[in-house]
């Protein structure tokens, strides 16, 4: 199979994986979020900073060398394999042990004992990470696929039924731990790929300095996109904080399903055109003209429409988080583009830059924090927003400095989509809803013509204006059917 049929067939299944995944988890998401309270979200929203960062100390990066690496053995996984193993355990332990002071920090007792359970996630992920790493590597997507889905389905059906009988916040602890367990039983079974019980100290060296510069730059990234609800959780309730959590999680919804695709298929495809530059640039140009192309005007659909899209699908309880989904939103339809620009640092070698360039944006990303949260839970969403859109810039940037794409011309095409999805949502938010609102029948079919109205015209001004190459498209398609 030729590179660009395996990058095509691997960006279909992964996104497949991704939307999947998402779907059946934001169904179970919408489940409990109407039987829990937001206070139950926002405690687990309080976890998030501690488990993302152990889980970036875990990985150490290597995993990102494995992929990156042309030419290994059984000896670079194994090696991988072990050292996780043994990072994993040693910071289930600091957890563990300062689980009272998490708790007393946030002023939320049950924290505690939430922690230590928890927590149990980070040493379950550690034991698959290399294979599915391996399988990465491969681009074999399509396994997967295949063993996220049942694992987030039985999962999720056990997180409503503990919700229903009143487990509360333990409701959703059980579910992600059952999850976490029945991917990683999963990867043993299918993946074909066992460690063999060696431990290189030259391949440790070797993934490690490349990997630790990736490590500091995750971490310094987890705790940054973590600040916003350290700051919520720590100063005002946890309530406030559920809110928050609700409105940041589904607007990325829509764009983490493509960005984890993204993600995983274009850092080994860029890896292993790293070398061919006119090959690079056209391969990173398509994929970014796509991108933008598809998620502006889903994200600028949420945006307009969001009020009603919340009161159906998560009902009144929850219309407090509209505000804050709308303005952070903005910043998320770039989101997936600046995700996938950081791959060309990793593909070219340049994880110094990396590292570089992820303490200018947080700095700059702090000082907006700290200018803004003086107008309270408002201010920290508006600080979010405008550092993810400084992230993007930056991070754009830096890209064109390794590729010969600039950042005018990366921006420059992003234009006709976004006024074309603008001018949509605005005009049937203003000619076409109010003729609908509460004249047909409910609220869903409301949501039905209003989506109707603004994707059909969209697809068909875009396909008039010849906005997107169709046919680049169906090609595609027509690949993977094949």
């Amino acid at each position: 199979m030729s590179l660009r049929k395996k990058t095509v067939n691997g960006l279909m299944w992964t996104f497949g994986q991704q939307a999947g995944v998402q779907a059946i988890n934001f169904v179970i998401q919408i489940f409990l979020a109407r039987i829990l309270l937001p206070e139950a979200f926002g405690v687990i929203a309080m976890l998030q900073v501690f488990i993302a960062i152990s889980n970036s100390l875990v990985d150490g990066g290597m995993t990102s060398s494995l992929i990156r690496t042309k030419e290994l053995d059984n000896r670079d996984y194994s090696t991988v394999f072990f050292i996780n193993i043994i990072v994993s355990f040693v910071l289930y332990w600091v957890l563990f042990s300062t689980a009272p002071l998490i708790g007393q920090f946030y002023n939320q007792p049950e924290l505690e004992m939430i922690v230590k359970v928890y927590s149990l996630v980070i040493i379950i992920q550690s034991f698959n990470a290399v294979q599915k790493t391996k399988l990465t590597k491969e681009m074999n997507f399509k396994l997967q696929m295949m063993m996220q889905m049942p694992a987030i389905f039985i999962a999720g059906i056990l997180g409503i039924v503990l919700a229903k009988m009143g487990y509360g916040v333990w409701s959703l602890v059980w579910m992600q731990i059952t999850n976490a367990f029945l991917f990683m039983i999963q990867h043993w079974f299918f993946s074909k790929w066992t460690p063999d019980f060696v431990f290189d100290k030259k391949k440790l060296k070797y993934h490690f300095n490349f990997g630790y510069k990736l490590t500091i730059s995750s971490l310094i990234s987890v705790v940054y996109s973590n600040i916003y609800r350290i700051i919520i959780g720590k100063y005002y309730s946890a309530a406030q904080l559920g809110f928050y959590h609700q409105a940041n999680t589904l607007r990325l919804f829509p764009v983490n399903n493509l960005n984890s695709a993204l993600s995983k298929v274009t850092y080994p495809l860029f890896s292993k055109l790293q070398d061919d530059g006119a090959k690079l640039v056209e391969a990173f140009k398509e994929i970014s003209k796509n991108v933008i192309w598809f998620v502006s005007p889903v994200m600028i659909f949420l945006i307009v429409f969001a009020e009603p899209i919340f009161l159906f699908v998560l009902t009144e309880k929850w219309l407090p988080s509209v505000p804050y989904f709308q303005i952070l939103a903005v910043a998320a339809v770039f989101y997936p583009h600046s995700a996938f620009s950081m791959n060309i640092f990793a593909a070219k070698g340049r994880s110094d830059l990396h590292l570089k360039i992820e303490v200018y944006k947080k700095i700059i990303g702090i000082v907006i924090l700290f200018s803004l949260m003086s107008f309270g839970v408002l201010g920290v969403v508006i600080a979010s927003a405008v550092g993810m859109f400084i992230n993007t810039v930056i991070n754009s940037y830096y890209c064109s400095k390794l590729i010969d794409f600039s950042l005018f011309n990366q921006f420059k095409q992003f234009v006709p989509f976004l006024l074309l999805s603008i001018s949509l949502g605005l005009g049937i938010y203003i000619l076409v809803y109010p003729l609908i609102k509460d004249e047909v029948g409910g609220l869903l079919f409301e949501l039905i013509l209003v989506a109707l109205s603004f994707f059909g015209a969209y697809f068909f001004i875009s396909y008039i204006l010849k906005l997107i190459d169709f046919k680049k498209i169906l090609g595609m398609l027509k690949m993977i059917k094949k």
